[in-house]
């Protein structure tokens, strides 16, 4: 008995020291260099089951060894947690928004980490719950919810539940009328759920053993799963497939594409087993996409945003008879970088960014010289549409925030070119916009180019505080000048919060993309570092008074910035980092792989992509130096960036690093990606990470 109450304190007792990873020697040669990985085996054989002890007993020792360190900061933890609730409205609910018969909305309840949905007739009639998330997520660990589409009649929902974080939906159909669900039930979906046929159907995508949605398939309702007819598979490993109707839902757009190219084809949403019209053949580089809507004359006209002439996109249109040729309506422009587009019946609605800053414009069909772009009050903001479903619009919903401004929901009038103002984010614990300035300034990179930099701070701020700089620089994804609550809770403690628009991002454009990927990809972490130096230069901050964050292909940004100049960080946060460059783009078995191709290089056939890439892989580079205090998350049942990624980063940074500093790894047992699900457990996790910033930065107390 002695002997197992001895064993249980062990257990229980908080480790003394950093797990440190076993060394097993394991080499792969390609192009004739063999590269060497003595953490390899942190991989499971069996993934994406992983029941290997000794690899799951590795994860639970940096697990407990986390929680030992951050033990010291509950209080600190608990304080940044309570402050971050206090501004979030917890019993809270969206704008209504028609949508033919019905109004919809989303609500939260008071404490609730989940939504509800519910609408009401727009004739009058009671509020009806048409799905409880908070009902489905009980008892989860995790719970996530995918796709939802309510049939046109508004008779069935088609909904789609993701409860392990491994991003493989089950699609139920829900009786809106009698509250049953239906037996119809598919697993292992990834993708929307669009009704045809007049609801007799919906049509699909199924993730493959390789997580890759590789098809679009027919769902006829009551009918079994095995008989669901594939209406378009895709035999190119590289390409996903994805589903959705026209705004004036005549037609279901099957598209597939990789990162960049595209394809499409169009099949009548009341006949979805009619054969494909094919818009126009894939051709590599070029990517486009398409609406519908018929002509003065009744005939279908299509509309097409592409970049095959100008890399900024142009907007095009066809005839569907004709759908290849392409006669131009709105030119592709280096000042202006069209982004997308929406039809409606009396207008349409562009949308881009001029000068990195979001624009919106209503236009005409019959009048292509008429433009009206809708302004906005301050020079730095983000803003597009809003939920707009219905064909016949004369009021758009819109979204809108800055750096200091909360969330504000518009409707714009179009006739009457007026916006109304229909809600802003409430901060239950006060907010003073007055109390803060917000900047966008440019700092001179090595090579001469000009980065933006968007910046918040309080007025009365001391130069030369601490400073947390973000970034993210990949897939052409640009980080938007938005609001946050949680960030708050930073800036009230004398920190300047950044963001870097780093290259990579597509924030000033298709090239400012471009000059971030395969063989420019250095640029996207050259200019991270040149921003903070440049921050630094301008009084803002100082070397080693940075904190920096980013997640995923983020979380590679700072795994490469702290292995080129780690002397000027203060605390490092990577987010289910991407960091294992080249052995993931060496796998073509792993789910994103091919995928991926178009954006890293191929390292299998290309030996300069396989030099480049080990050039700067996070995981490769790792080298006997001192580094700055490090917090690493994963996850799981991630399958964007594998949990052995952040593991084997991890292992071999205790292997190496010659300083005492914090190196700190929290994988999450029942999540994906995104981290813990429910918005106050997700709302934990950024106060554990801020903890771990305040705390390695020696910063105490918050403003008044």
């Amino acid at each position: 008995m002695q002997a197992m109450t001895d064993s249980t304190h062990a257990l229980n007792t908080p480790p003394v020291a950093a797990p440190i990873a076993a060394k097993k020697p394991h080499s792969v040669t390609h192009h004739g260099i063999t590269v060497s990985d003595d953490y390899a085996w942190l991989r499971d054989a069996g993934y994406p089951e992983v029941t290997d002890k000794e690899v799951l007993a590795h994860i639970a020792a940096e697990n407990a060894w986390f929680e030992a360190r951050m033990a010291g900061q509950k209080g600190r933890i608990d304080s940044l947690f309570t402050e971050m609730r206090a501004r979030i409205k917890e019993a809270d609910k969206s704008v209504p928004q028609k949508d033919g018969d019905w109004l919809y909305w989303i609500e939260f309840e008071e404490g609730a980490e989940y939504k509800k949905w519910w609408r009401r007739p727009v004739a009058g009639g009671p509020d009806e719950l048409i799905l409880d998330e908070v009902a489905l997520a009980e008892g989860k660990e995790y719970f996530r919810l995918g796709a939802l589409s309510v049939s046109a009649s508004g008779r069935l929902l088609a909904y789609a539940v993701d409860d392990n974080g491994s991003e493989r939906f089950t699609a139920r159909v829900k009786d809106l009328a009698t509250g049953e669900l239906l037996a119809d039930e598919i697993p292992g979906t990834l993708s929307s759920l669009v009704w045809v046929a007049q609801d007799k159907g919906f049509v699909y995508s199924l993730a493959n053993e390789q997580w890759r949605t590789d098809n679009a398939r027919l769902h006829w309702l009551g009918q079994p799963v095995s008989h669901d007819i594939e209406l378009y598979h895709e035999d190119d490993d590289g390409f996903r497939v994805g589903s959705s109707l026209t705004a004036n839902e005549q037609w279901l757009i099957v598209a597939s594409s990789d990162h960049e190219t595209s394809e499409v084809r169009l099949i009548p949403a009341d006949d979805p087993l009619a054969a494909p019209i094919l818009v126009r053949p894939r051709q590599k580089g070029v990517e486009y996409d398409v609406e519908e809507r018929a002509d003065s004359e009744g005939r279908g006209l299509l509309y097409i945003h592409t970049n095959d002439i100008h890399e900024n996109f142009r907007l095009a249109t066809a005839p569907l008879s004709s759908p290849g040729d392409w006669t131009t309506l709105i030119e592709g422009s280096d000042g202006f970088y069209l982004t997308g587009f929406e039809l409606f019946r009396d207008f349409y609605v562009v949308e881009g960014r001029r000068g990195g800053l979001d624009q919106i414009e209503v236009r005409y069909y019959d009048d292509p010289a008429r433009i009206e772009p809708i302004t906005f009050p301050e020079a730095s903001y983000s803003a597009g549409l809003g939920d707009n479903p219905e064909w016949a619009m004369d009021k758009l919903r819109l979204s809108y925030e800055s750096m200091v401004s909360p969330a504000t929901v518009y409707d714009y009038d179009v006739a009457g070119r007026s916006l109304e103002m229909l809600k802003v984010q409430e901060i239950p614990s006060g907010y003073d916009a007055a109390l803060y300035t917000t900047e966008r300034l440019e700092v001179l990179a090595r090579d001469g180019t000009l980065i933006p930099v968007s910046i918040v701070m309080r007025k009365d701020r001391s130069s030369g505080g601490p400073l947390h700089l973000y970034g993210y620089g990949a897939y052409g994804i640009a980080i938007e000048p938005g609001f946050s609550t949680t960030r708050l809770s930073l800036v009230d403690r004398g920190f300047a919060y950044a963001i870097a628009h780093i290259r990579g991002g597509d924030d000033l454009g298709r090239a400012w993309y471009k000059a971030g990927k395969l063989e420019r990809r250095t640029n996207t972490f050259t200019d991270f570092v040149d921003v903070a130096r440049g921050l630094i230069e301008r009084g803002f901050t100082a070397a080693g008074r940075i904190s920096i964050s980013g997640g995923s292909a983020g979380g590679e940004l700072m795994g490469a910035v702290i292995n080129s100049d780690p002397e000027l960080w203060g605390a490092v946060v990577a987010h289910v980092p991407f960091v294992d460059v080249l052995a993931t783009m060496l796998d073509e078995t792993l789910p994103l792989t091919p995928g991926e191709w178009p954006e890293w290089g191929n390292p299998i056939e290309d030996k300069a992509a396989f030099e480049l890439i080990r050039s700067y892989s996070p995981y490769d580079q790792v080298k006997r130096q001192a580094y700055p205090p490090l917090l690493v998350t994963a996850g799981l049942n991630d399958p964007r960036v594998t949990y052995w990624e952040p593991a084997k980063w991890v292992a071999r940074l205790r292997e190496l690093k010659t300083d005492g500093n914090e190196l700190l790894l929290k994988t999450n047992m029942g999540a994906g990606h995104g981290g813990k699900s429910g918005r106050f457990e997700s709302l934990r996790e950024t106060a554990e990470e801020f903890a771990f910033i305040l705390w390695q930065l020696g910063v105490v107390t918050a403003s008044a």
